[in-house]
């Protein structure tokens, strides 16, 4: 199968053309290239079969030439950026998501994969059980908005030759070539090597799902190959049942890693009103070939040995090369980037 990947320079999109390629696929990758400078350390990036470099806005019907399936990860990819500048989320996030949706219908494309969010149950709270694909969104932030509205659109176009998929993934956590420390269990683990410190801000409450980027990718991978019947205009949670957690419960996770570090939940931002647990038996159920295999404890000590590996300190993980929205604000700062984000070369 012929598989483009858009954001394939980003934190999941190098290991998921692994994983792709390893199945047997062939990968055109379609990368504005924010964050194509972002190399985490000595990680094995293996190129996609094609690089096609292009700002997601910008996507032409040329591109889409003999693809069978888009996977869809491109975009302003967490809360902080998305608070940035709302407009533009929704700008890349939805309009361009539509846009490209429409684009490959028009060009006999059959499968798109859309890299949905859990985050889209928002301020769901954790007592009320965990939440499945029927729940009601309840989102919080322009990013999670942009997935609702999005999963709206692409629903809109589903017919008997276009069949869009939801994966709602659960917070991302692991290594890869451009591995992110902007996310809760990569971001805890940074702090504890670099400063002996694991400091949870909130009071530790809200709930979180959990899910590695490899489990992630595989599932993608499944849903661009799966017979239609199997997920044609389809929402699947990816994550596993036993990943969530409160975030005072990843903390601990994180500090069996690293078991000199000073454990301090603080309380000072008070609770955070994204807070939802979340069920996953859909995927692993009805997803044909799909079963998650990252565990919490597998991937804090994937990360620990990554830091360790990596010698990062004294903040070194806190960068613009592991922190995306510093890296699109040094975008701007040096002129290499618009206020659009609009790049020039």
């Amino acid at each position: 199968m012929n598989l483009l990947i858009t954001g394939n320079l980003g934190f999941i999109g190098p290991v998921m053309t692994q994983l792709a390629q390893a199945a047997g696929h062939q990968v055109i990758g379609l990368d504005v290239g924010y964050f194509k400078d972002c190399v985490s350390g000595p990680i094995d990036e293996t190129p996609p079969d094609r690089q096609i470099r292009r700002d997601i806005r910008d996507v032409t019907s040329e591109d889409l030439t003999d693809v069978d399936a888009i996977i869809h990860l491109a975009g302003l990819s967490n809360d902080p950026m998305g608070a940035l500048n709302a407009e533009l989320t929704y700008d890349i996030n939805l309009r361009s998501t539509l846009r490209l949706a429409e684009m490959a219908k028009t060009a006999g494309v059959q499968r798109f994969v859309f890299a949905s969010s859990c985050s889209i149950y928002g301020a769901a709270g954790g007592a009320g059980g965990a939440l499945d694909e029927t729940a009601p969104f309840n989102p919080v932030s322009a990013y999670a908005v942009s997935k609702v509205r999005s999963e709206e659109g692409l629903s809109a176009l589903a017919d008997h030759a276009f069949s869009p998929v939801f994966m709602r993934n659960a917070t991302a956590f692991g290594v890869g070539p451009r591995t992110r420390f902007d996310l809760v269990v990569n971001n805890l683990a940074g702090w504890a090597h670099t400063q002996n410190v694991i400091r949870v801000m909130s009071d530790g409450t809200p709930w979180r799902p959990l899910v590695h980027i490899r489990d992630i990718s595989r599932a993608a991978i499944c849903a661009a190959v799966a017979e239609r019947e199997a997920v044609h205009d389809q929402a699947f949670n990816i994550g596993r049942n036993d990943a969530n957690y409160q975030v005072r419960d990843i903390a601990l996770a994180v500090h069996a890693a690293f078991p000199t570090a000073e454990l301090q939940i603080t309380g000072e931002t008070g609770g955070d009103p994204r807070s939802y647990r979340v069920n996953f038996d859909k995927a692993q159920q009805r997803l044909p070939g799909f079963a998650p295999e990252w565990t919490l404890t597998d991937g804090v000590k994937e990360i620990a040995a990554f830091l360790r590996a990596n010698g990062l300190k004294d903040g070194g993980f806190d960068t613009r090369l592991f922190v995306r929205l510093k890296q699109l604000q040094y975008g701007m700062d040096t002129g290499a980037l618009d206020a659009a984000l609009r790049a020039h070369d």
